[in-house]
């Protein structure tokens, strides 16, 4: 029997008239998923049709996986419009696909209006012609456990079994481009991959403090990013290194300690927003969720993104603690978030930071030192890496800090 898998589109068949653009970059990034695999495809107005050779199935689905603007798939099979012909595929497919005993329901979507028989007819039709076959199927058209589908078109008819659960959102490059403020952490990753999810083409912003903070630290930030890629189209992903250490140095020789955290958050959004706009994007992202640290109360919120202009996306912001762990968890970063190896945000936390800072105070704590030029300076020796889910880069055996260690890396 012949078998393909049926991809469907969420929210994408909601466009209306920009509908053929979104299903266009669909089927480009789909194209570009599993340009290193045997397949062919089927292309129609509201879904696609991937046709592979079996031993490329798992795989297939493996990679279909990363793609967001996918609603679900499925393994779906075909054969004739004969009606002999769908009872005995759709026996074929119960003994491959369903455990049994189970309850069972057939549902058929006739779109071929010129067939003699109406949707329940060809249900109630193949199940009359299916059920004597099989002593574990009891029927049970209100909450079945197994639903078995029947989709009769003009070419023919498919027959599939369960769908499963794909990202959904909007495919990757339709939604502009943004820059994430990505640390070790556990949060700035999950709303990286929530953005791209929703569209968002995006660049990587680590700031780093090597040698006041580990190489291994940095190694963290690499190892996440090559997790990120598996996500993007072309599995590569752009992480730019920016070097912090003189102003972190700044901060704690001359701010006082409660407003640490603050001032530095500050200097990050600037840096941030120079970079976005010298490179053509749309938006600063960041893991911030309310309430989680004294830098991510309302008020800090306010003081520290008053230093900026352009847009701030927080996908996290009223997520729990655990339900963001449980997406670092899905896409393969918590373990790597949870190493212990302290990033600029978390080495030198002040004992008591400041949870109700006002902005004339801030910008006193940022008169007493000069940070316009160590601004541009940081900016001027950005270090930027392309990372691909089969990066090998250990950075600590290069050099003591990363602009030492990154003389030796090729790009791949």
């Amino acid at each position: 029997m012949e078998k393909a898998i049926l991809i469907r589109f969420g929210d994408l068949v909601l466009k209306g008239k920009n509908k053929p653009k979104f299903i266009g970059q669909i089927k480009k990034n789909i194209r570009s998923k599993l340009k290193n695999v045997n397949v062919e495809y089927t292309f129609q107005h509201d879904r696609i049709y991937v046709h592979f050779n079996e031993v490329d199935s798992d795989e297939v689905i493996k990679q279909l996986g990363y793609v967001s603007g996918i609603h679900s798939f499925s393994y779906i099979y075909k054969t004739t419009k004969d009606i002999e012909s769908i009872a005995q595929l759709a026996k074929e497919v119960i003994q491959k696909e369903v455990k049994l005993p189970t309850t069972f329901k057939i549902e058929t979507k006739r779109t071929d209006k010129n067939y003699p028989l109406k949707s329940l007819e060809i249900s109630q039709k193949v199940a009359s012609l299916v059920l004597p076959s099989f002593d574990g199927l009891k029927v049970e058209v209100r909450n079945p456990e197994t639903v078995l589908d029947i989709e009769l078109r003009s070419e023919g008819t498919y027959i599939y079994v369960g769908k499963i659960p794909a990202l959904g959102g909007f495919p990757i490059g339709l939604g502009g481009k943004g820059l994430v403020m990505l640390s070790g952490g556990i949060d700035s990753p999950v709303a990286e991959h929530l953005m791209m999810k929703q569209g968002i083409d995006v660049e990587l912003f680590h700031f780093e403090s090597t040698p006041l903070t580990p190489l291994e630290s940095v190694q963290k930030v690499i190892e996440i990013a090559k997790k990120l890629a598996y996500y993007t189209p072309y599995n590569k992903i752009k992480l730019h290194l920016v070097p912090f250490t003189k102003i972190h140095e700044a901060i704690l020789s001359y701010v006082a300690d409660p407003y640490i955290i603050t001032i530095m958050r500050r200097m990050f959004y600037r840096l941030g927003e120079i970079y976005a706009n010298q490179h053509g994007l749309d938006t600063l992202i960041n893991g911030e969720s309310v309430g989680q640290v004294a830098s991510q109360t309302l008020s800090s919120i306010k003081v520290i993104e008053n230093v900026t202009s352009i847009p701030i996306l927080r996908p996290v912001i009223t997520y729990d603690k655990n339900d963001i762990i449980n997406i670092s968890k899905k896409i393969d970063t918590y373990d790597i978030s949870i190493l212990p190896f302290n990033d600029c945000c978390s080495i030198y936390v002040p004992r008591n930071p400041v949870t109700k800072p006002t902005i004339d105070q801030a910008l006193k704590e940022e008169s007493r030192f000069e940070f316009k030029e160590l601004l541009e300076d940081a900016l001027k020796n950005v270090q930027t890496m392309i990372i691909t889910p089969t990066t090998d880069f250990e950075i600590a055996l290069h050099g003591f800090d990363v602009k030492d260690a990154l003389s030796s890396y090729t790009q791949e």
